[in-house]
């Protein structure tokens, strides 16, 4: 494997092994008639007038080419694209860097950004084989080490693609046969994962079906028939509203004896009464449910530390925002204070609600969990989530609360309500204090609790399942690749044309063209 310094070999995936004796390193450079970027297209119009112009959201994951939404630039700058070019995201967000394609007749003509290489194979080169080596070497991380942060995205030079990469190179009759393997191979892969994610998304489906049945009290039907309980929704909600002002007025008292006052005059009125619940758009209550907003269900509902957490281990963990998904929470997502910044107001305590505040994605914003068993260390929590204190009933009505924040009605009012700022996006304080919440009996409750349980007990470990498979079907891809590129997929055919004779084919019609380019020389002119 010479022709590589040692920096270009590090990592690289196929540094291991020896390749067929008919095959050769190379760079693109080598192989290719252009590797170059494309332009800063300006002004784009969505009118279709003009040329089309691709941009790295155009290709998928899948290396197809999205036609859905292509904008149009007035010119194209003499740099089109022609059938059988790959395509290749250099510089973007991390979700986009990577991604290859190969240019069909339908994009040919079209224009592309200057956050994408094109790579225009020469004669004998497989356009797919191409596409597909560099779309591996980038998802077993190799592309990825060899980029720099570019206005904070990551970026890989066309420069350093076509002229550090190392490129394994099979004769052109093997390159053939490999694709059409990987053709087949890959695509009854794809078909598997197709189903995968269409039962994932059913799972989600169902998730949120049986969510919807829970908080409108569909699920719990048949139970309620049969079942006459202690005290309806609405008792449950005024002895919590009792409650809710008697500890209020103790502490109150508590804090007059602390100053040693007696209390003022008329000292209860100045009760905060809590806020009313929002039940505009909201479908109808069964017959004993009454709506109750959060803030009438908890005595509190606050963010905690602002301060910088570290990541070094400290006697002060604290919890990350992303330890609170629907219904969990992973303690082993932490941070660290010092003990100057440790406060004893935010440690959480069993029974506490937890609702993310903020989040990159509005999916995760109003995460709901139950603080229901302490880890053996203390824990706190940052300004990133809410912690709320509930008025009694912790386990029961804690479980209720979680659910509901985590149906179709709450998410949808939760995501219309997140603003963005910095990059995130985050709900406040007043977007909780009044989500109306369907208030059964206590009974019921529990009753509706212990089903959705067992039914998303269920539903996360089919999910799992699935995820597991998704894990080893990219693991069965790579492998797929790997033995592709190292020519291990397709028997060797000795009959092969070598790829040594193939790139001195490619240097001979290069220094053919050269030569043809050239200008005449003086004894040349005179002569004519």
């Amino acid at each position: 494997m010479s022709g590589f310094n040692e920096e270009s070999m590090q990592s690289y995936p196929f540094a291991d092994r020896i390749p067929p004796s008919n095959w050769r390193l190379v760079d693109l450079e080598q192989i290719s008639v252009d590797v170059s970027p494309g332009f800063a297209s300006g002004k784009h119009n969505s009118n279709g007038s003009g040329v089309p112009h691709l941009r790295p959201m155009n290709v998928d994951r899948d290396g197809q080419i999205d036609l859905n939404v292509v904008k149009s630039v007035a010119d194209s700058n003499g740099i089109e694209l022609q059938t059988g070019d790959v395509l290749f995201n250099n510089t973007n967000s991390a979700e986009l860097v990577g991604k290859t394609a190969v240019v069909s007749t339908r994009e040919a003509g079209y224009c592309f950004s200057n956050h994408m290489t094109r790579i225009r194979p020469e004669s004998g080169i497989s356009p797919v084989f191409a596409a597909r080596q560099l779309h591996f070497l980038w998802m077993t991380g190799y592309l990825k080490r060899r980029c720099t942060n570019h206005v904070n995205q990551a970026s890989i030079s066309s420069r350093t693609l076509a002229k550090t990469i190392p490129f394994l190179l099979p004769p052109a009759a093997e390159q053939t046969r490999i694709v059409a393997k990987l053709e087949e191979l890959l695509s009854d892969l794809d078909a598997g994962v197709a189903e995968l994610k269409a039962a994932q998304k059913k799972l989600a489906q169902y998730r949120q079906s049986l969510l919807k049945a829970a908080v409108e009290g569909a699920l719990t039907a048949e139970w309620r028939a049969k079942h006459a309980p202690a005290e309806t929704g609405a008792q449950l909600l005024a002895r919590i509203l009792a409650e809710r002002r008697a500890r209020w007025e103790a502490r109150q008292l508590a804090k007059f004896a602390e100053q040693g006052k007696p209390p003022p005059k008329d000292w209860q009125k100045k009760y905060p009464e809590p806020v009313q619940p929002n039940t505009s758009g909201l479908p109808e209550l069964p017959q004993g449910w009454v709506w109750a907003s959060l803030d009438q269900l908890l005595v509190q509902l606050r963010s905690g530390s602002a301060e910088t957490s570290i990541r070094e281990p400290t006697e002060f963990p604290v919890l990350k925002s992303s330890a609170v998904r629907p219904g969990s929470i992973d303690y082993r997502a932490l941070n660290y204070l010092s003990s100057t910044q440790s406060r004893a107001e935010n440690q959480l305590e069993r029974g506490d609600l937890l609702i993310s505040r903020l989040s990159g994605s509005v999916e995760y914003v109003g995460c709901c969990a139950q603080v229901d068993q302490l880890p053996s260390h203390s824990v706190q929590y940052p300004d990133r989530l809410f912690c709320g204190k509930l008025v009694g009933h912790m386990k029961t009505l804690g479980s209720h609360i979680v659910i509901c924040i985590s149906g179709p009605y709450a998410r949808a009012i939760i995501e219309k309500a997140a603003k963005s700022t910095a990059g995130h996006k985050r709900i406040s304080l007043s977007d909780l204090h009044p989500f109306a919440i369907g208030l059964p009996s206590l009974q019921e409750a529990e009753e509706l609790a212990r089903h959705v349980e067992t039914a998303l007990g269920e539903v996360s470990r089919l999910e799992a399942a699935i995820q597991l498979a998704l894990k080893q079907s990219t693991a069965q891809r790579q492998n797929i690749l790997r033995a592709a590129f190292a020519g291990q997929l397709v028997p060797q055919d000795p009959s092969d044309e070598p790829a040594s004779m193939l790139l001195e084919r490619i240097r001979a019609e290069r220094a053919a063209q050269a030569a043809a380019k050239k200008p005449r020389g003086r004894k040349s002119r005179e002569t004519a």
